[in-house]
């Protein structure tokens, strides 16, 4: 059994983690830590019944901390945190936080000494929206690009991680180094990626990119409609990260091999 500690437990995405590992036969989930709902039982939260599993209070995580692979779904500040309190424990990681900027990703790189999968999103449709949009990239040389992403209204990054590596792969695959988020007033187009993000509702995540030539354009989008697309990812990384020796950040492109 591989034991799975689960920050942010409490959340919309910690829940669901939480109910797919007690769910699946060959995980445990051995702890669960939160900055609310303190002293509950994780099962119960997630809407399993009990499981003897109580949610402690995320500064209880240093000195607490006891799993084969800790799952982070809270904010950039504390998954760095997170990240380099499991890394000393010498507990494997998956994180799906999103929102981390340059300074965050230095400390990551810096004090994580342990096998991670760190994604801005688990969706196996997502990985595979990533390679399509690459393979584009390389055919429709000379094509206009245009990232466009809708979530609910609550969150709070934007735009999304999802959007931003897409950005990245256009970036790498074209060579634009330019990247205009939103446009107002005079602003002709010139060579550059523009990211566009929009926020309302309860929308889960979408995702489009679009390749806009001279009388055509091309739209790869992924849509996703409920967040079991993300947990079911999750607990794929957490199975492969567990057999996982060597320390290094790992991606969802690596845990299904593609």
């Amino acid at each position: 059994m591989i034991r799975v500690a689960v920050t942010g437990a409490a959340g919309r995405m910690g829940k669901l983690i939480v109910k797919n590992v007690i769910e699946d036969e060959e995980l445990e989930l051995s702890q669960a830590f939160d900055v609310r709902e303190i002293g509950k039982d994780a099962g119960e939260l997630a809407g399993c019944g009990k499981v003897g599993v109580k949610v402690e209070h995320s500064s209880e995580l240093n000195s607490k901390l006891d799993a084969d692979v800790l799952v982070d779904f809270t904010n950039a500040d504390a998954a760095v945190e997170n990240i380099c309190i499991a890394s000393s424990k010498g507990v494997k990681l998956v994180v799906g936080t999103t929102g981390f900027t340059d300074e965050h990703w230095k400390k990551i790189e810096e004090c994580c000494k342990v096998p991670a999968v760190i994604s801005p999103n688990f969706s196996v449709g997502v990985n595979i929206f990533w390679e399509l949009i690459k393979i584009a990239a390389k055919l429709l040389k000379g094509y206009d690009l245009e990232v466009v992403e809708m979530h609910h209204r609550f969150k709070k990054d934007a735009p999304s991680g999802t959007a931003l590596k897409a950005v990245e792969i256009l970036k790498d695959v074209t060579g634009k180094s330019k990247v205009v988020t939103g446009r107002e007033g005079i602003c002709p187009r010139k060579d550059e990626i523009g990211v566009f993000a929009i926020r309302g509702g309860d929308v889960i995540g979408e995702h489009t990119v679009f390749f806009i030539g001279m009388g055509e354009r091309v739209e790869i989008t992924h849509r996703a409609w409920s967040r079991q697309a993300f947990a079911s990812g999750a607990i794929k990384a957490i199975k492969w990260i567990s057999s996982i020796d060597k320390a290094g950040i790992y991606g969802m492109k690596d845990v299904l091999g593609l």
